[in-house]
């Protein structure tokens, strides 16, 4: 009886390890972080939205030419933030779904530089408190983005190469029916990377 009880334990064990293997516990592992990073994308992406109120206040009170570039930013913001667009974990695989995301998100950030490189044209903008910490803010906060969708694609990666590997694949398209996810693209190069900021006055840069 002790004989079979081990024999018993040995084959549960062995079993437990080949269905380990076939990818029952990798797979769902790595689809879980990949969710996980994509959640850091979306609240990076709500974070720079949260400081155009800032900003806003800042044009609105000091720059009156460039209201109708605030404008332009503050409809960009309402769009990249509208829920309709928003992906949850289980939109991670939809590419139409993502390209619709980072196409308000791409929109909302040109109209955010447009403006910003309009108003460090004002000295007298640039020489305020507030505008200088706001700028500190959303160099920051790009920088932020720029890191967040670097894991969340690295973690995209992995899940995608566990999915496809032997023998991951094995429970990943037995079990799980697992579908490769949707890297964050950058629509053109080096968009990925948070610009440098300048914050020299011109006397400054001259010298």
């Amino acid at each position: 009886m002790t004989r079979l009880a081990a024999f018993r334990t040995s084959i549960v064990a062995a079993a437990a390890l080949m269905l380990s293997a076939c990818g029952i516990n990798s797979v769902p592992a790595a689809e879980e972080t990949a969710k996980a990073k994509w959640a850091d994308v979306e609240a990076a992406f709500q974070e720079r939205a949260n400081l155009v109120p800032n900003l806003e206040q800042i044009v609105m009170s000091s720059a009156e030419q460039e209201r109708e570039t605030l404008e332009s930013v503050i409809q960009a913001r309402a769009s990249a933030t509208r829920p309709e667009i928003q992906l949850d974990g289980d939109d991670l695989g939809d590419a139409d779904k993502m390209a619709q995301y980072q196409q308000a998100q791409n929109t909302f950030g040109g109209a955010l530089s447009r403006l910003m490189a309009n108003v460090e044209a004002y000295p007298e903008l640039r020489s305020q408190e507030n505008f200088g910490r706001f700028m500190t803010q959303i160099e920051g906060q790009e920088n932020r983005i720029r890191v967040a969708i670097r894991d969340y694609n690295e973690a995209v990666r992995q899940y995608n190469t566990t999915i496809r590997t032997f023998p991951d694949t094995i429970g990943a398209n037995i079990i799980h029916g697992a579908e490769p996810m949707v890297p964050y693209e950058a629509v053109t190069q080096g968009a990925e990377v948070a610009p440098t900021l300048d914050m020299r006055s011109d006397s400054d840069a001259a010298n």
